[in-house]
């Protein structure tokens, strides 16, 4: 049987990157996609995660629900205290964004780097990590680098001059054992960034898609 997967997404730009990701790992997949890209104009004027914004945003999930999936990932990284919330709520798999990435991460090393592009995510980003390496008993720590003004250009459809910007912030992690992409949108850097730097280079949707899959059969088994 063909599993349904809803892609829950607060901006359009992490649309192609994870169904990207889909196509090479798990084309069987039924995807259905459901954008609110209000979701991160709004939270881009907030300095934190609102009570407003985290009740729309598990309305959505909510209507994800409803529509018979076997699962939800969402793709956008702003969000952690609301997925928790609405994971909490649902009794379907709710996977974030980054925590496949994270695991990969912790198996390269300690020495984390992180290339980011929307600022707002980098405070719930930063707080899975900790927790989860809290979690898995690690020392890992993470470095930040937040390239402002790339996003921006890639909303506007110019995905050169963003991963540029990205690819031009990647020396300023070449010290660490490994530089994660933060966002679904970054991954479109990932060759520009490897062509700068001799570390591994880890983009979220591949790593998403793998781990959801996992789960969503380990659940079918379980049945």
């Amino acid at each position: 049987m063909t599993s349904r997967i809803v892609l829950l997404h607060a901006t359009p730009v992490a649309m192609a990157p994870i169904h990207s990701a889909f196509t090479d790992l798990w084309p069987e997949a039924e995807l259905v996609n459901l954008l609110d890209d209000g979701l991160t104009i709004d939270r881009a004027k907030t300095p934190g995660l609102t009570a407003e914004l985290t009740d729309r945003f598990v309305r959505l999930g909510e209507y994800a629900h409803d529509m018979q999936a076997a699962a939800i990932l969402v793709t956008c990284s702003a969000f952690g205290p609301a997925i928790d919330r609405l994971a909490a709520e649902l009794s379907i798999p709710v996977l974030k964004p980054n925590e496949a990435m994270f695991r990969e991460a912790l198996n390269s090393g300690k020495n984390i780097g992180m290339l980011a592009t929307f600022g707002p995510a980098v405070e719930t980003m930063t707080a899975e990590f900790e927790e989860f390496v809290a979690q898995a008993g690690s020392e890992a720590r993470l470095t930040t680098v937040l390239v402002a003004d790339a996003i921006d250009l890639l909303r506007k459809g110019d995905r050169e001059s963003h991963n540029r910007l990205v690819a031009d912030r990647a020396h300023e992690l070449a010290h660490c054992d490994v530089i994660m992409l933060a966002h679904f949108s970054t991954s479109n850097a990932a060759e520009a960034v490897r062509s700068r730097v001799s570390i591994p280079v880890l983009t979220a949707p591949h790593a998403a898609v793998s781990l959801i899959k996992a789960t969503v059969n380990h659940c079918g088994e379980e049945k």
